[in-house]
């Protein structure tokens, strides 16, 4: 067990010199590639006016996104009324989108469970 304790002190050691030796290069070679998002300046005040923008944009976007809504919703009602017309590779589809919905509903489920597969930790 000690062993292990070292062995792992030793490999974040290292990481740590890695990030220290590397890591300027690396945040400079990423603001470069990205500087067309950057806002000047970039203070503060700044990030807190992004954010307050970021929210009430989402905000205003609500009922154009609840229109698409109900519009997807009865393209699905009427694809169940012709449900006689459904093809074969549509019906595959749509029971691959249900296998992923509870795929992640079951992701969440562990991670909520703090990565356990048996229950809750007390």
């Amino acid at each position: 067990m000690a062993s292990k304790i070292q062995q792992l002190q030793s490999q974040a050691c290292q990481a740590s010199k890695f990030v220290a030796k590397h890591g300027t290069a690396y945040y400079k070679q990423l603001l470069e590639q990205n500087k067309q998002y950057i806002v000047e300046p970039p203070t503060v005040e700044k990030c807190n006016e992004l954010s307050k923008q970021l929210l009430y944009t989402r905000l205003a976007s609500i009922p154009g996104r609840y229109e698409a809504f109900w519009k997807e919703l009865d393209s699905v009602k009427q694809m169940w009324k012709n449900r006689k017309e459904l093809k074969v590779e549509d019906a595959g589809i749509a029971a691959l989108f249900g296998l992923e919905c509870f795929a992640w509903y079951c992701a969440g489920e562990i991670i909520g469970r703090g990565f356990t597969f048996t229950g809750y930790y007390p």
